[in-house]
């Protein structure tokens, strides 16, 4: 059984979700010819924002590597992303077994309505997998790393449901959440930070949504010329020649043009599914909603989203360098800040400038938590056989910059048993008010 599970956990999340949309419209009684071009049409979409966004990496890792020698860094943990996470976290022997304690957790937890969100980004229930491993390593308790996989799958249901109204009124997306392990966490962060700013004088009438940026700026606040200057901007900052830094103008403004398009193309699968799941939700269940949990790829290509996380480079960077204590060279998940502060924006209700100075606070934080989990990383990540190639120590800023990492993994070192009953009190509780209290 567990071999089946790896197998079509090795499939990768392009053929896993149309898959799973496929089968779970035809549980909707969708029919097959709709459910099939549905999921179809969502694995098109995916593999074309994995090229995207794969622009985006490819543009812009050369240019982290040359600010990293501008900027002098010689900082000892590397940054080796998310994909590494991933296959180690899955390659441990608590991998496997996070998809079907969450797709069994989910459906218990729906059914006794303690949550609204059906999460179907089954791939990336490797975010569980990750805190599970690290508990694992650290503890040498393997139930320990079984009860971590639970309450983190328990959050991010939690969370999923929280988010949901955010999502559906800035990012326009009926009954759909992100209940994704790198970018829910950030909404809970964002939520005292904007309490914060809009008690700042000025600074809290200061407009710096898309509108007020392309009313002030004209033609300079259209997203892909946006996107040619940020990077112009990164170019310099990465001493390249006039050539590079064109090139590199052009392949961001293509990235701000197309991410948006593919994810509609997403969109364009979900639309019937979700209309479906609301027909089927209503006629059996009235009253109560239902949230369809996707990947939070469908909230990257947002403009100011992309705006703020490739400004969010040379910061990040420079904060590394000037942050005492700090020892992450932040370097693969450059790329992948977009996912980090996806969840924030909404909050900031699409203000960059707030959403820069949050994003900076945020991940300047998670810089010492991924310094933090290093060495737990690292030992993990040998156990599970992943190829260290020359490196002494790893670590990644998705998860191992994400504020959860931190209780999940240092609350059963320190508490033990206890922390599980805290944590886990704490959870259902806010299940409750949220699902049961509030929404009434």
């Amino acid at each position: 059984m567990m071999q089946v599970l790896q197998w079509f956990v090795d499939l990768g999340a392009s053929v896993m979700l149309p898959i799973i949309i496929f089968v779970f419209a035809l549980l909707l009684r969708t029919k097959v010819n709709k459910a099939f071009r549905a999921g179809l049409t969502i694995g098109i979409g995916f593999i074309a924002i994995n090229l995207v966004i794969g622009l985006l990496g490819d543009s812009l890792g050369p240019a982290i590597e040359s600010m990293v020698d501008q900027f002098g860094l010689t900082l000892h943990v590397i940054d080796v992303g998310w994909p590494a996470a991933a296959a180690i976290s899955y390659g441990t022997a608590l991998g496997s077994l996070t998809i079907p304690i969450g797709i069994t957790l989910n459906m218990l937890l729906l059914t006794i309505g303690l949550t609204r969100t059906l999460n179907i980004d089954i791939w990336n229930f490797w975010h569980t997998a990750f805190t599970g491993s690290l508990v694992f390593a650290l503890t040498d308790s393997f139930a320990m790393g079984i009860g971590t996989i639970i309450l983190h799958h328990m959050l991010l249901f939690l969370l999923g449901d929280w988010i949901q109204k955010d999502v559906q009124s800035f990012y326009g997306y009926n009954n759909i959440t992100f209940p994704h392990g790198a970018s829910a966490p950030s909404y809970i962060v964002a939520k005292p930070l904007n309490y914060l700013f809009d008690r700042i004088p000025k600074f809290n009438k200061l407009e710096a949504n898309e509108a007020s940026i392309q009313k002030r700026l004209g033609v300079l606040g259209d997203s892909t010329v946006m996107g040619a200057l940020l990077g112009l901007l990164i170019g310099i900052l990465a001493g390249y020649d006039v050539k590079n830094v064109l090139q590199l103008a052009i392949q961001m403004s293509a990235v701000m043009l197309l991410l948006p398009r593919m994810v509609a193309l997403i969109m364009e699968g979900l639309t019937p599914i979700s209309e479906a799941a609301g027909a089927f939700v209503k006629k059996h269940f009235p009253g109560k909603d239902l949230y369809i949990g996707m990947d939070s790829a469908l909230a990257v290509g947002h403009p100011i989203v992309l705006s703020a996380s490739l400004l969010l480079v040379p910061i990040t960077l420079l904060l590394a360098a000037i942050l005492p204590g700090n020892k992450v060279l932040p370097f693969t998940d450059l790329a992948t800040i977009p996912f980090l502060i996806a969840l924030m924006v909404p909050v900031f209700r699409g203000n960059i400038v707030r959403t820069i100075i949050g994003g900076s606070i945020y991940i300047g934080i998670g810089l010492y938590i991924a310094t933090w989990v290093a060495p737990l990383v690292t030992s993990t990540a040998i156990h599970a056989g992943f190829d260290m190639e020359s490196y002494s120590n790893i670590s990644a800023l998705v998860d191992g910059a994400v504020w959860t990492t931190f209780p999940f993994v240092w609350l059963p070192n320190v508490l033990h048993w206890f922390s599980f009953v805290f944590l886990g009190a704490i959870i259902v509780i806010l299940m409750i008010y949220v699902n049961k209290v509030r929404s009434n």
